[in-house]
């Protein structure tokens, strides 16, 4: 919503055959928009009928008469449960600009696979045309679900996060909406949630997968629904000397090869190195990317020799030189050479 134009909406119910008339609905804008005119903003329709409700829609009309062609859409999450279809979900937050960095992203799709995560949900407004490819082999394997997020056509969105610099109508994209919306859109078919960016894999270090390092934070942190796993950069400009994993089939496959890349900028307090999440989606209600901003559990900081995030992209700290990273081949704890071999074969990528 435009944060200087706000103006009544009405809760339209649909009750089986019928529509109820407009009831006033709340507005909670939501407090982290980086300056853009244009913010995340739940609706909240907390009046209106009981019983058989089945679709709702929101609307600048009280009058049923004025909200008959309005799309409504279904009522979820209208029960809750304590079984989920799945244990691990990760929230890509938006795809745009073309992106068309495939080989990281099989890699790490592969390495999640490996790890526990059963499902994928990315928000796509624009990606290139190998990746397009990757993305609907995920798909058809069953383990991604691509949510369309064509938020150009109606907005001028950004490409970066602070309004003074990069200027548009909101930030990255609508990143905020996007990881809202796979909070809720996953709340009742997903025990946790992993909230990160595509080129990011939330990594355990102490734990062989996600479900053993969870099983031990849930025991030691027993109210906790929100962990905060700090980022560690690895420069995509420095690379391993052996050359163990420059292979020539990966040669012509758009993107970055991780596997190369096994030296982490050390973490130091005057350089900001931007978290991210793990939630229990029931008990988490707004989100921002790097916290979150209403939760009704306690939020843990995770040790980074448990769990950091592994983030293969360009230096923060350029100046410094192979000598003065840490080298970490964590990456290279799993066997995933032919499984990423198999993807792009399947995708039409490697002959």
């Amino acid at each position: 919503m435009r944060r200087e134009e706000l103006q009544p909406l009405y809760c339209i119910f649909s009750c089986q055959s019928s529509c109820s008339s407009g009831y006033l609905a709340d507005i909670d804008m939501h407090s982290d928009h980086f300056g853009f005119p244009y913010a995340t903003a739940d609706v909240l329709c907390r009046n209106g009928p009981l019983v058989n409700v089945t679709h709702v829609t929101i609307s600048t009309h009280a009058n049923i008469l004025e909200n008959q062609h309005q799309n409504f859409l279904p009522i979820q999450n209208k029960e809750s449960t304590a079984s989920f279809p799945y244990t691990f979900t990760v929230c890509i937050s938006n795809l745009f600009g073309n992106y068309n960095n495939v080989l990281q992203f099989v890699q790490t799709m592969e390495v999640y696979k490996l790890l526990g995560v059963q499902r994928v949900v990315i928000y796509n407004t624009s990606c290139g045309a190998e990746l397009e490819r990757v993305l609907l082999h995920y798909k058809d394997e069953g383990v991604l679900q691509i949510v369309q997020w064509p938020i150009d056509h109606f907005l001028n969105p950004s490409r970066g996060w602070n309004f003074p610099e990069h200027s548009g109508d909101l930030h990255y994209y609508g990143q905020l909406t996007t990881l809202n919306d796979c909070i809720y859109r996953s709340m009742y078919r997903s025990k946790y949630l992993l909230l990160n960016d595509i080129d990011e894999i939330i990594m355990p270090y102490k734990h062989d997968n996600l479900q053993l390092m969870m099983e031990q934070l849930e025991q030691e942190h027993p109210g906790a629904g929100v962990y905060v796993v700090t980022n560690r950069i690895f420069p995509k400009t420095q690379f391993d000397d052996s050359g163990r994993f420059k292979l020539p089939q990966w040669r012509n496959i758009p993107g970055i090869n991780i596997l190369e890349h096994i030296y982490r900028e050390p973490l130091k307090g005057s350089v900001f190195n931007p978290s991210k999440l793990i939630i229990n989606p029931r008990e988490v209600e707004q989100t921002s990317v790097h916290s979150v901003l209403k939760t009704w559990a306690e939020t843990v900081t995770v040790a980074p020799d448990m769990c950091s995030i592994v983030h293969v992209r360009v230096p923060l700290q350029g100046a410094l030189t192979k000598d003065q990273l840490h080298e970490d081949k964590r990456l290279w704890d799993f066997e995933m050479v032919s499984k990423v071999d198999y993807v792009l074969r399947k995708a039409g990528l490697l002959i």
